[in-house]
């Protein structure tokens, strides 16, 4: 590979929306899309980047939703955490099929499926070239999973977190609602959270800027964005800390 298309990051976190895997559909995998997203992951692993991947599962279930309509909200926590590793296995199966070696690690005890999360061996995995597919969220109820990725992305040593969404960066507006949206290209963790701008929750920011991990919001279905972001060209939006 020529020096300037050679990844400028050793290890990242790169976080999917369970959305994401539905394609047109209302809900469950779309084996296409799902297939899609496995390619592109394969060529960045291949060109030698260490990944540690976190994905929702608001494809299948969205605890927060049943929560509002009178589940309790733990109960409908930890369903929506079962419902991340049935995605993680299918991701697993979709770059199992690229010729890479991949590992479901669980918060919660699933023995039968995957492995328990346990920070050193998810290291081991990683310095040995595996990829590693973080599921069940944080093991615990009441936290998002864009908490989660923040979390295991500090615990990994990740030196870019990656929030894979279906616009091109962070806007001013909802661009789908609002076409005078403006697209922001840097930001601070404490601009977005000033002007409010949905992006992670609080405790996801909170994490990333006291272990000054920087954040980049991307378009995951842009073809070759996720490898131009390795090679270090300004795709999206970057959001990291800002002077101390």
């Amino acid at each position: 590979m020529p020096a300037a298309d050679k990844p400028v990051y050793k290890r990242i976190l790169l976080k999917l929306s369970g959305e994401a895997l539905m394609g047109g559909g209302e809900f469950g995998i779309d084996p296409k899309v799902i297939a899609g997203i496995a390619a592109d992951v394969a060529e960045v692993a291949k060109a030698g980047v260490q990944m540690g991947l976190v994905i929702g599962g608001g494809n299948i279930f969205r605890g927060v939703s049943l929560s509002a309509k009178g589940m309790d909200r733990a109960t409908a926590d930890y369903m929506g955490m079962l419902a991340t590793v049935m995605n993680s296995l299918s991701l697993q199966d979709a770059l199992e099929r690229h010729g890479l070696l991949v590992r479901v690690m669980s918060a919660l005890h699933i023995n039968q499926v995957c492995e328990d999360y346990v920070r050193r061996r998810a290291i081991r995995h990683l310095e040995k070239g595996r990829i590693v597919i973080f599921a069940a969220g944080t093991g615990n109820p009441f936290f998002t999973t864009d908490t989660a990725a923040s979390l295991r992305g500090v615990e990994i040593g990740a030196q870019l977190i990656l929030k894979a969404t279906k616009v091109d960066g962070v806007y001013s507006a909802d661009p789908m609602k609002d076409k005078t949206a403006t697209r922001y290209t840097r930001l601070t963790f404490d601009e977005a959270l000033d002007r409010k701008l949905a992006v992670m929750d609080a405790a996801a920011f909170a994490l990333c800027r006291e272990h000054n991990v920087p954040l980049r919001v991307f378009d995951m279905h842009k073809a070759g964005a996720l490898m131009r972001i390795m090679r270090g060209e300004d795709e999206g939006t970057l959001i990291e800390r800002g002077p101390v």
